[in-house]
C-alpha cells in the first residue's frame, strides 16, 4: 500500500509497497492563486444559465466589479471573467502579457488602446453584442458611455502565461511592445466583413479585430453540425485564442459529437440546452440505463456551458428551443484543431464533423439515442415552436 498521508518525513517504502499517497488532492495552480488574490468570487461548474446573474464584487485592480468563471474542463486551458463598469465610469488602464477577447453583454461605451510611448490612442465604440480583442500587452482602458451599468464577458490566455512563469508583476508590468501585434494602423479596429478559408480546415474565416454585433452579423452556410448550420471563425489581433460564431436554425438541433475539453459554448441569441456525457458511456446512454451520468445545462443569452467538462473526450449535443435561431459563440482559448498533437505536415481529420460510421465522432441522427428525438419534439410542442427535424434524417442509409 502507498505511504500514509500523515507522514512528516520521507522514507523509502518497504518490501513491495509503493511510494506516494496513491490518491491526492489537486493543488492550486499559480492562476488559481492569482484569482484568489484578486478578491472577487470564482464560479466553478459545468455551466451558467446567464452570466448576468453572477454576483459581482469590487475589483480593486480593474476599478470595476467582477466575477471569475472557471468552467469544468477549462482549468489550465484558458481563463474567463465578467466585469462591470460603473455608470459613466471607466476601468483602470492596464496592459498584460496574455491575449484577451471581450463580448459586450450589456451597455455601450468606448475602448482606448495604445502602445507604451505612443501619443496617439486608438478609440472605438462598442455596444451590446459587440466583440473585440486587445492586442498583446497593449495599454487599454474601457469606458462606459451610459448612465447605466456596462457588463462585459472576457476570455483570456492568462492561465497559460501565469502558470508557466508564476510571476504576476512580469505579466502586468512588462515593457515589451508587440509592434507585430498592433502596428498602429488607422483602420486597425475598423470592422472587416471579407470571408476567406481558414488555413487549417478551409472553413469560413473573417480577419477583423472588431465585430460591432455578433448577435445579428451575417454567417456563411456550413452544414457540418446540423442542416442549415451557419458558422464563421473571426481571427483577431494575431491571437492564438480560438473561437467561432455559429447558428442552428430554429426547430433543429446539432448532431452529438465528441472531443476533449477546452470548448465553452456561449449563447448570444435564442434559447437552448446542451447534453454532455463521457464518451465511455457510448452513443445511447438513456437506452443503456446510464442517463444519470448525462449532464444538462439550459441557457439563454448570455449563458454558457462546458462542452467536455471531464477532461477526456465527451459527447455533447446542442438543442434550439426558441422561435429565434439558436446562435452561439464557442471559445477554446489557444486550443484549436491546428494545435492538435502531431508532427508538422502530419495528416489529421476533422473528426467531429465526420459521422461515426465514416471514422469520426459525430453521431448521425439515425444512430442517436431515441430519447433525444422524443424529448426534443415534446419540448418544442410545449413552446409552440415548429419541429423542423425531418423524419428521413433518422433512417439508416441503405447498405450498398
Amino acid at each position: 500500500m502507498p505511504h500514509e498521508k500523515d507522514q512528516t518525513h520521507w522514507h523509502e517504502p518497504t518490501g513491495t509497497r509503493k511510494a506516494g499517497f496513491g490518491e491526492f488532492k489537486k493543488q492550486p495552480t499559480p492562476y488559481d492563486a492569482f484569482m484568489e488574490s484578486e478578491g472577487i468570487p470564482v464560479f466553478r461548474g459545468i455551466g451558467i444559465r446567464r452570466v448576468q446573474d453572477l454576483p459581482l464584487a469590487p475589483w480593486k485592480r480593474t476599478g470595476g466589479r467582477g466575477h471569475f468563471i472557471q468552467l469544468h474542463g477549462t482549468e489550465t486551458k484558458w481563463g474567463c471573467y465578467v466585469v462591470e463598469i460603473q455608470p459613466a465610469g471607466a476601468l483602470n488602464p492596464e496592459r498584460h502579457m496574455y491575449e484577451e477577447i471581450f463580448l459586450v453583454v450589456e451597455g455601450r461605451g468606448t475602448t482606448e488602446v495604445w502602445q507604451e510611448g505612443d501619443a496617439k490612442k486608438h478609440v472605438f465604440e462598442w455596444q451590446k453584442g459587440s466583440m473585440f480583442s486587445i492586442p498583446m500587452n497593449a495599454w487599454h482602458r474601457l469606458v462606459n458611455a451610459t448612465s447605466g451599468g456596462a457588463l462585459l464577458l472576457a476570455g483570456t490566455t492568462a492561465p497559460n502565461v501565469l502558470n508557466m512563469i508564476n510571476n504576476v508583476d512580469a505579466v502586468f508590468n512588462n515593457p515589451f511592445v508587440f509592434r507585430d501585434r498592433f502596428n498602429g494602423a488607422d483602420d486597425f479596429f475598423k470592422p472587416k466583413d471579407d470571408i476567406e478559408p481558414d488555413p487549417v480546415r478551409g472553413l469560413a474565416m473573417r480577419r477583423t479585430n472588431f465585430i460591432p454585433d455578433i448577435v445579428d452579423c451575417d454567417l456563411p452556410l456550413d452544414n457540418r453540425r446540423s442542416p442549415g448550420w451557419r458558422r464563421v471563425e473571426p481571427f483577431m489581433t494575431d491571437n492564438c485564442f480560438y473561437f467561432w460564431i455559429g447558428q442552428h436554425e430554429n426547430g433543429r438541433y446539432s448532431k452529438g459529437h465528441a472531443h476533449t475539453s477546452a470548448a465553452v459554448l456561449i449563447c448570444v441569441k435564442g434559447k437552448g440546452y446542451t447534453y454532455t456525457w463521457p464518451e465511455r458511456l457510448g452513443v445511447t446512454p438513456w437506452k443503456d440505463g446510464r442517463a444519470g451520468e448525462v449532464k444538462r445545462v439550459d441557457y439563454e443569452p448570455v449563458g454558457m456551458v462546458s462542452a467536455a467538462p471531464g477532461g477526456a473526450r465527451w459527447y455533447h449535443q446542442h438543442f434550439s428551443v426558441s422561435k429565434d435561431p439558436f446562435r452561439l459563440t464557442a471559445w477554446f482559448g489557444p486550443h484549436n484543431p491546428g494545435r492538435d498533437p502531431g508532427a508538422p505536415g502530419e495528416k489529421h481529420t476533422d473528426y467531429t464533423a465526420i459521422d461515426i460510421p465514416d471514422g469520426g465522432t459525430s453521431i448521425p441522427y439515425w444512430m442517436e439515442d431515441p430519447f433525444i428525438r422524443k424529448e426534443y419534439g415534446e419540448t418544442l410542442k410545449k413552446s409552440s415552436v415548429p419541429n423542423r427535424m425531418e423524419s428521413g434524417w433518422y433512417v439508416p442509409p441503405t447498405k450498398k
